[in-house]
């Protein structure tokens, strides 16, 4: 194909500025450093408090990932409700709440009510002035059992969340832990798999043989 005229091309900018327009992410590897840095520096100031606050229990959505499970953005208030925890106090002793999440299941419900009170059990609120103790502050005799460098070691984990490995959940069975008449499990399978398939045939094998042998005996 030859060409024919000038053949500009209509519409495009190929200079670019690119000291000023275009943006270059060469310093991910500096930027990981500091907000490593940043979260430790954090967690210091903080300590013994957590650094994140606590995240409920949610399976991962769609029929592909919903054997996982993972952090979610909040407990409902049934959860709470459930816990005994006001939703106002939440917030305050490091608890996320999302007021438009729903239990769909009473597994979920339960699993997560019994994740708040294990965590309300471990928590030490401490008054805010010395001298004021109030209702919802931890009693004096767990105060002076408080170790803090003991806490401070266990900044970042606030009831972590585990997935249970295919290992875990299923597991193996050796040949001879198996119970006595389990040896042919797989062949009995099949045989019922294939007594399901084949009840039409056979019925209608059983009725034409019965039909036979009524039609001989006259």
């Amino acid at each position: 194909m030859t060409i024919k005229h000038n053949q500009q091309i209509q519409h495009n900018h190929f200079r670019k500025d690119w000291q000023r327009r275009v943006r270059t992410h060469f310093d991910q590897p500096g930027r990981k450093s500091r907000r490593r840095n940043a979260r430790l520096t954090k967690a210091v100031a903080l300590a013994p408090r957590p650094v994140d606050k606590l995240k409920p229990i949610v399976r991962c959505p769609s029929i592909k990932y919903n054997r996982r499970v993972r952090a979610g953005r909040g407990f409902s208030l049934t959860e709470l409700k459930e816990a005994s925890i006001p939703r106002h106090l939440a917030p305050t002793i490091g608890i996320s709440v999302d007021p438009r999440r729903r239990n769909l299941s009473t597994e979920s419900l339960s699993l997560n009510v019994s994740r708040l009170k294990a965590y309300r059990e471990r928590l030490i609120l401490f008054p805010r002035r010395s001298g004021q103790h109030k209702g919802a502050d931890s009693s004096k005799e767990e105060i002076s059992k408080f170790d803090k460098e003991k806490a401070t070691k266990h900044v970042h984990g606030v009831l972590p969340i585990k997935n249970v490995t295919r290992e875990e959940a299923v597991g193996e069975v050796k040949r001879g832990e198996m119970p006595e008449g389990e040896e042919g499990a797989y062949r009995r399978l099949r045989e019922a798999r294939s007594e399901a398939r084949l009840v039409g045939v056979r019925e209608k094998r059983a009725k034409a043989k019965a039909e036979e042998a009524a039609a001989t005996k006259k």
